[in-house]
């Protein structure tokens, strides 16, 4: 290249001298990097343009002659003040070396700071350090790209590590945890919490909440209506939600609690499976402004990974808790086998038993309430067994509820189930016989004797399919067939107070008359051949049949009992019978027992004493008692409670009363006795 007046650096030797100056400020003005000069105690004596830009001033004689250190170096990066003898650029002027450093902050004209690199680099003269050139580059955007790669680093480990916790992590209290343990090295927070959408009350329930701040409000289990909180606007909107300044500006019910805890930020984000939200993901903080654009973008993500891990962990659940039903079903199953019943079939052919068979058949294909009347011992368990075995829902459990057997304190507990901490000794949750009989059907055996509190209770399950466990404030839902059976006459009860009218009138759909055995006496012998063809099998020995006469005093006795009176009596001739045919002796039957007593009664008014005052014999106390109930019988129209029973009119408790009447052979008055 020749020399040309349009080139300033080719010059005559002549103008070479004069324009040397000139030369060294255009070559240092044209660098990118910030050159200043400066004297042995930090005056500045040159600085060139890129160097007055980036310190924000208009001219570089504005920095002629300050001192650089007062003027740009003066503080640390974090405030604190940086004396001038500690400042590495004049350390090196005492030592003449130079120094890099790239960890510090240089500050603008207008009091701003930025991140910075630079060199100084001694002036030597005649041995001595006559002053330093400091060159320096604005590393802002560098450390901003770093700090972003950094930070991006971090946010995809911990990413990583929720999809790790996803996996191990399949209960509500161990998911939450994991995530806050993971995002606390990205992303600062106070406490985070899950909330899922219960549609059914138009709340957010809080699954569960994590982190160092406590709350007395915000916990797990706890539920907000969705129009009073910030996590209803996100469900809702199906947007994040991001407030810096909540002391200031709390917009819902559970921001305002917030703000009374000494929150400041929030930024709630929206769980979304296929289109739909079903909750949010929250964070809070009680440092101002805490939560940016790219935090809530970042959390977002978060959130959707949070979204997989609650559809595992509810599937994770449905099929725990389908285990433990059909553990609880088979443990409960296992428990009816090993007891005993009555009978395994119906066996009988009578007209009464017929009806009652025709019965059933109409009824079970429905889900209709049933309710089986009937003395004790007449085998109502094994109708209801027939009904739900002839039901759309015999391959779901058939639970067993005695209610008479159940003390008062834990009928409800039974009924309903508990859950840990509900009563003294309740040390674990127990699902209760509805919860357990979900889909199939429930045996309420004696309906009659539950205590009114448990009725209403029993009303609402009956009415709405729903129930809380004794404890708890969650609603559980169940789809169950009731069959209820009563040896009382619920009609009596509802009128004396002791019994729901309204609970009766839905019991009462479709009842069931079982007939007593003395009204089917020509079911006797089948009963008496089946049953010793099971006691044969049971007892290992042979068993043909009974004696003729033994079965004429099995047809002739009235057998208050009834079947299972009639089992019990078999059963005992069975075992002491050394022969195949069985003999009922006086010992083995209450046939024979009762007519003796009869006969000795009758012996005895051949022989009693005589009144002297009317000269007629004088009656026994049996003979007394028995006539004065027959009278009462007779006069409350053979009912036995109620106010116009006949318990009421001797003054004696009803079960008192069926006992004497049993005791004493009463046979059944023209009106059923109840």
């Amino acid at each position: 290249m020749s020399p040309s007046e349009d080139n300033p650096f080719w010059l005559q030797p002549e103008d070479a001298l004069s324009n040397g100056e000139q030369r060294v400020r255009l070559i240092l003005d044209s660098a990118s990097e910030a050159i200043c000069g400066c004297d042995s105690t930090g005056a500045c004596l040159f600085a060139n343009r890129s160097a007055t830009r980036i310190l924000g001033y208009d001219d570089p004689a504005e920095l002629i002659g300050k001192n650089l250190h007062s003027l740009q170096h003066h503080t640390h990066k974090d405030g604190r003040p940086y004396p001038i003898e500690e400042c590495p650029i004049f350390l090196g002027f005492q030592k003449g070396e130079s120094v890099h450093r790239d960890d510090e902050v240089f500050w603008r004209r207008d009091g701003t700071s930025f991140s910075v690199e630079y060199s100084s680099h001694p002036v030597i003269r005649e041995g001595r350090t006559v002053g330093a050139v400091i060159t320096f580059i604005d590393t802002t955007e560098r450390r901003q790209t770093e700090e972003a790669l950094r930070r991006s680093d971090e946010q995809n480990r911990s990413l990583l590590q929720i999809n790790n916790a996803i996996i191990t992590n399949l209960t509500q209290e161990t998911l939450l945890r994991s995530i806050s343990e993971a995002l606390h090295r990205v992303i600062s927070f106070d406490r985070c919490a899950i909330t899922l959408y219960q549609p059914e009350r138009d709340t957010l329930r809080f699954l569960a909440v994590e982190g160092a701040l406590p709350s007395d409000y915000f916990q797990a289990g706890m539920e907000d209506h969705r129009s009073q909180t910030s996590a209803g606007w996100v469900y809702e909107h199906q947007q994040a939600r991001v407030c810096g300044n909540l002391q200031d500006s709390p917009q819902f019910a559970n921001e305002r609690r917030l703000a009374a805890e000494g929150i400041q930020s929030i930024c709630v984000l929206p769980m979304i499976l296929q289109g739909k939200c079903i909750g949010t993901l929250s964070f809070v903080s009680r440092e101002r402004n805490r939560y940016s654009k790219q935090d809530a973008l970042f959390l977002q993500e978060v959130a959707n990974q949070v979204v997989l891990a609650i559809q595992n962990m509810q599937s994770y659940d449905e099929i725990a808790s389908l285990k433990a039903r059909l553990e609880r079903e088979n443990i409960y199953l296992r428990e009816e086998l090993r007891a005993e019943h009555n009978f395994e079939e119906i066996v009988g052919n009578s007209p009464a038993l017929l009806k009652v068979l025709h019965d059933i058949e109409q009824v079970a294909p429905t889900d209709s309430t049933v309710l089986i009347y009937g003395e004790t011992g007449t085998g109502k368990e094994l109708l209801a067994r027939a009904i739900h075995g002839r039901s759309t829902r015999s391959n779901r459990a058939l639970v067993n509820v005695n209610c008479s057997a159940i003390s008062a304190g834990l009928v409800e507990s039974e009924l309903f189930g508990h859950v840990k901490g509900a009563f003294t000794g309740a040390l674990d949750r127990r699902s209760g016989r509805f919860e357990l009989a979900n889909g199939g059907t429930i045996f309420l055996d004696e309906i009659g004797e539950l205590n009114l509190e448990t009725q209403v209770k029993l009303l609402r399950v009956l009415q709405e399919r729903e129930f809380e466990p004794v404890g708890s404030s969650h609603t559980l839902r169940v789809d169950v067939r009731v069959i209820a059976a009563t040896n009382r006459n619920l009609r009596d009860a509802v009128e004396a107070g002791r019994f729901r009218a309204d609970l009766f009138y839905r019991l009462n759909v479709f009842p069931i008359e079982v007939p007593p055995l003395r009204e089917r006496p020509s079911d006797i012998p089948k009963l008496v051949a089946f049953s010793l063809s099971h006691l044969s099998k049971r007892l290992g020995k042979k068993i043909e049949g009974v004696s003729r006469e033994s079965m004429e005093n099995l047809l002739n006795y009235p057998w208050p009992g009834n079947i299972r009176e009639l089992q019990n009596v078999i059963e005992r001739a069975a075992i002491v019978s050394a022969e195949p045919i069985i003999r009922l002796n006086r010992d083995l039957t209450p046939v024979t027992g009762a007519k003796s007593s009869e006969d000795q009664g009758a012996n005895n008014s051949q022989s009693r004493d005589i009144n002297p005052e009317s000269g007629e014999a004088l009656l026994t106390l049996n003979e007394v008692e028995r006539n004065h109930i027959q009278a009462a019988l007779q006069a409350a129209g053979g009912k036995i409670e109620g106010p116009n029973g006949a318990a009421k009119i001797l003054g004696l408790h009803p079960n008192t009363l069926r006992h004497r009447i049993q005791k004493l052979g009463i046979r059944k008055t023209p009106s059923r006795l109840s």
